[in-house]
């Protein structure tokens, strides 16, 4: 047998993780999402956090961090849903909070916290900001 027709071993495994966190798009979305109040942000709030970055961009790097396993979409149950406010919103998965743990990359957010807390919000940014969050 090949070394290419092994399966990837854990430390392949922990580098490509590792290669999905630290990406600068990605990583600077990891932050905002644990420096959010809820630690739950929407799209459209991680969209307006990052000017840069087109919306289809931010929602392609969610996408990377959720099929590696480090954030997960979480959904307002439908009975809860309202019209006008969000339902989706994004947030670090049990796993990955432990391997972000791990790799000594969640010691800044308290910081990540406060900043965030500084940034000045729309009206609507802050309506999406309060808006009722499912139980996690």
């Amino acid at each position: 047998m090949s070394t290419s027709d092994q399966p990837p071993s854990d430390l392949d495994s922990v580098r490509e993780r590792l290669n999905v966190v630290t990406q600068e798009t990605r990583f600077a979305l990891l932050q905002d999402i644990l420096g959010h109040p809820s630690e739950l942000p929407t799209l459209k709030e991680l969209d307006y956090v990052n000017p840069s970055k087109s919306r289809t961009t931010i929602r392609q790097h969610l996408q990377q961090l959720v099929d590696a396993g480090v954030i997960e979409e979480v959904l307002l149950p439908e009975d809860r849903r309202k019209n006008d406010r969000p339902y989706k919103f994004y947030g670090v998965s049990e796993s990955g909070r432990q391997f972000l743990e791990e790799h000594k990359l969640l010691r800044a957010q308290d910081t990540l916290r406060e900043i965030y807390d500084r940034v000045e919000k729309t009206e609507d940014i802050k309506r999406y900001e309060t808006a009722t969050r499912p139980e996690r």
